[in-house]
């Protein structure tokens, strides 16, 4: 569900009307006009503004606003500020204030108003306002407008810092129950009797929410109450239209309104409720739990894509092992990453405690700072399912490795409905492939397969596997060093050492020659017949290479 829009309302009220920033952006165009912003006119300071905002009126170019301590006088009600001015972000105030002096309301808003209440630092600040997207635009000119369907404006200060600024919204099944708009009506409207039901009548999930609105709509349209919250520079007070505060201070996690209600209109929020518990360390309320439960089974009419991103969030937050836990506990993973629950069925509490090891390696991991790709993330929760899948290779050469059915189908649907890059999709099953060479389960040469491009990653994944498991401490200790560790088949070979292997001779295809610059890849990495690079960890025998030939043309061997 993208959060954009080009509508809003009169002075009586949200309404579905063309935004005037559009409107005038047409206009410009037909007149011939270079800039569009030249023909917005910027609203004039307010009179009545008790703070002297002349600093604001330069252009904003990256962050060239003055350093100005806006809070260093006392609050016009003389009360003291709920937060510390030091803790707000100064290129957030400085949008504030040029919003304010612009007769635009402008408050901090969700996320870093609960994480500074709860005593945490927050990752973003983001701010609501009165201003329409053009009118914004029109008053910064670092700012840029993203999103089709509801627009957001970005501002950009140096370094690559953006604050994001939303335009009040509204939630629209409240604005229809509010104008008497009735499931019945709408179905008169498109030419069904009165007296009939259609899935639409019944269905609360949420396709649209391009409407504008107040402050007070904006906070209720909201998930949860501890997001709902506003914060006002000026008056350094909260505001608080939903009972957030009450519940932060209980440290509960609540939806604003009906939970069964909210839960339909955006499944989605399960997985942020479950997030937010994890991460912030608090308790969801019962007949919140109780409606996430019931909700499960919408989550596949979710749109893949946003499933697959909150997921992610879910890792790349370093909570995957209490979020995983949660959701397994409300019967999500089905949806999520099915042969993570296939798994969990077939091995019972001993494949659950070895797969939340390795999440809980992994958490650890992440939460030093060591910045890890989403390859990376999936490849380490998706190791144990790896290893107790046992792999029937071809023995053909010219065919790829793989890995286990599951973990292909897993990764082919991502790519195929949930817009995962391909590139991670190959990223994530070439890792796979290379635990079996680092635990000396597949034959390799240590320096071409030191030389491919992924090696590195997958020592990564090696070392979260061997602090989940314990295992193979000594032959991650050996790869460290620069030495191959032994083959696992040597425990079984003959006292003498390794039983000899036959040596079979590699057939090039079509008589073709390989020239002299044709034996290895740009990255150093050994290539196949085909000029393509070696997978990590593939052997083939009787040549110099560490695989066979790709089939894939969309193999990522070849990044650095």
């Amino acid at each position: 569900m993208t959060r954009d829009s080009t509508e809003t309302p009169p002075a009586g009220g949200p309404t579905l009307q063309p935004a005037p920033d559009d409107a005038r952006e047409v206009a410009a165009s037909e007149a011939g006009s270079l800039d569009p912003l030249e023909v917005l006119p910027v609203p004039e300071a307010a009179e009545e503004n008790p703070i002297a905002m002349s600093a604001f009126t330069e252009t904003l170019s990256e962050d060239t606003l003055p350093e100005t301590d806006f809070l260093s006088q006392p609050t016009p009600s003389g009360r003291p500020a709920e937060i510390d001015p030091d803790k707000l972000d100064p290129d957030a105030l400085k949008v504030i204030h040029r919003l304010l002096s612009h007769g635009h309301q402008a408050y901090f808003v969700g996320g870093c108003v609960r994480d500074l209440m709860l005593g945490r630092k927050p990752k973003d600040f983001d701010i609501a306002t009165s201003a329409h997207p053009g009118e914004v635009r029109a008053i910064f000119r670092n700012c840029r407008l993203i999103g089709r369907r509801f627009r957001l404006a970005h501002i950009y200060f140096k370094g690559g810092k953006i604050i994001e600024v939303s335009t009040f919204r509204a939630n629209p099944t409240e604005l229809d129950a509010s104008n008497g708009v009735t499931a019945a009506d709408t179905g008169a409207e498109n030419g069904e009797e009165e007296g009939s039901e259609t899935e639409e009548s019944q269905d609360l999930l949420i396709t649209h929410d391009n409407v504008f609105g107040t402050a007070e709509q904006d906070a209720r349209r909201r998930d949860f109450t501890m997001n709902g919250l506003f914060y006002d520079v000026a008056e350094g007070q909260v505001i608080d239209y939903v009972r957030g505060r009450r519940d932060i201070d209980e440290r509960y996690i609540r939806t604003i309104g009906d939970p069964e209600i909210r839960m339909r209109e955006d499944p989605v929020r399960i997985l942020r409720a479950v997030r937010f518990a994890a991460k912030l360390g608090l308790d969801i309320e019962s007949r919140t739990y109780a409606a996430m439960e019931g909700a499960v089974e919408d989550l596949p009419r979710c749109a893949p894509a946003r499933l697959l991103e909150e997921t992610f969030r879910l890792i790349r937050g370093g909570v995957a092992a209490p979020t995983l836990r949660l959701l397994a506990a409300l019967d999500a993973l089905k949806v999520l990453l099915p042969p993570v629950a296939a798994y969990f069925k077939e091995n019972g509490r001993r494949g659950r405690d070895t797969f939340y090891a390795f999440a809980e390696a992994l958490d650890r991991r992440v939460s030093t700072g060591e910045p890890l790709d989403d390859a990376i993330l999936l490849a380490a929760l998706l190791v144990p399912i790896a290893q107790t899948a046992p792999v029937v290779e071809s023995q053909d050469p010219a065919e790829r490795p793989s890995v286990a059915q599951s973990i292909e189908e897993l990764l082919a649907e991502f790519v195929q409905s949930a817009r995962l890059p391909r590139r991670i999709a190959e990223r994530c099953r070439l890792l796979l492939i290379a635990q079996r060479t680092l635990t000396g389960e597949r034959r390799r040469r240590t320096g071409a397969f030191r030389r491919h491009p992924l090696f590195n990653d997958a020592l990564i994944v090696f070392e979260i596997s061997v602090e989940a498991t314990g295992q193979h401490r000594e032959a991650l200790e050996a790869w460290k060093r620069g030495e191959l560790p032994p083959l696992k088949s040597a425990e079984s070979a003959t006292e003498g050492g390794e039983a000899p292997r036959k040596r079979r001779r590699r057939r090039r295809r079509g008589g073709r020659k390989t020239g002299a610059g044709e034996g290895a890849s740009a990255t150093g990495a050994p290539v196949s017949p085909d000029g393509e690079a070696a997978e990590p960890g593939d052997d083939s025998e009787g040549d110099d290479a560490d695989s066979g030939a790709d089939s894939d043309g969309d193999s990522e061997s070849d990044e650095g």
